[in-house]
């Protein structure tokens, strides 16, 4: 089984994006104000919470919150009932809670393990598109302001001599799984620069303009590692909005042991055998984020074996 026929967290397709109905202003402002909307409010790229769960507005609160937002996004249908996101970011902490009902905020990642699938991806998906909205109020081109059109879904520059469109951008970035030739099976996990001692995990690092996926898994693994790689293969594909990411997941097999760490973005890299991973999970040090696709990429490696 491939990390893709599992499901990572903050994917999954929960929400109908309903997409044909961002083009009906009308429809999305009927939708809006409709008895069953629900409506997520972030502060900050943060969840609102009451308790450990995320607070979902409707009724009055949900249109206060509308009030002092800039705009609404519509997430979509979920179960055929409209969710839409606000952004509480304007106001201070506690202001935000208090008109959200909340007892306090949270980043999306240290709720993940109380959420459902669903709620995670919803929430994440929300914190991506409001990210977006705050970091594209001005035109790129000119240095107008741009507004939201499509339910939110694009920004278009007000300028008259302009009127440049402005979509939601991911940045894609390649994690691999790369395994030793020959045997016994063995896999490189690398220590970043800012972790801790003994603190391993796969390698990653974004893609560069021009380049394929699998072009950005040999320059990373051997620009960071020295690594020359082959058989590079595609495991899977992960949401990770934090705050723009795509994480695509390969395994790949290197030509040799020869492991030269750059010194600067890895600070050391090792061969680990399954055993040799084993122990370290018994021992409480974990296989990568639960949440990360990362984890799934070690534990199914160590599932063969």
């Amino acid at each position: 089984m491939r990390v893709d026929d599992a499901v990572l967290a903050y994917g999954g397709g929960w929400v109908d994006r309903a997409g044909a109905l961002r083009a009906d202003p009308e429809r999305v402002a009927a939708l809006l104000a409709g008895p069953g909307t629900r409506v997520l409010a972030l502060w900050r790229d943060h969840c609102l919470v009451a308790g450990e769960a995320p607070v979902r507005l409707a009724g009055d609160r949900a249109a206060q919150a509308r009030a002092v937002a800039d705009e609404a996004v519509f997430l979509g249908l979920d179960a055929g009932e409209p969710v839409f996101a606000v952004d509480l970011s304007g106001l201070t902490e506690d202001a935000a809670r208090e008109l959200a009902g909340a007892t306090g905020v949270a980043d999306v990642r240290t709720l993940v393990g109380g959420l459902t699938p669903a709620e995670a991806a919803t929430q994440a998906y929300a914190r991506g598109l409001l990210h977006w909205h705050r970091q594209q109020r001005y035109c790129g081109t000119c240095g107008g302001p741009t507004e939201a059109r499509e339910a939110g879904h694009v920004r278009r520059c007000v300028a008259a001599d302009c009127g440049r469109l402005f979509f939601p951008r991911i940045e894609p970035a390649i994690i691999v799984l790369v395994e030793a030739p020959g045997s016994p099976g063995r896999c490189l996990l690398a220590r970043h620069a800012g972790a801790p001692e003994g603190a391993y995990s796969t390698l990653a690092g974004f893609v560069e303009v021009g380049e394929s996926l699998e072009d950005a898994v040999r320059r990373e693994m051997a620009e960071e590692a020295g690594v020359v790689v082959t058989d590079v293969a595609y495991q899977g594909s992960q949401a990770w909005p934090f705050p723009a990411g795509l994480m695509v997941g390969f395994r790949a097999t290197a030509a040799s042991e020869e492991v030269r760490v750059d010194g600067q973005e890895l600070l050391e890299a090792r061969w680990f055998t399954r055993a040799e991973l084993r122990e370290r999970s018994a021992a409480g040090r974990p296989l990568g984020r639960v949440d990360s696709i990362d984890h799934h990429l070690l534990h199914r490696w160590l599932a063969e074996g």
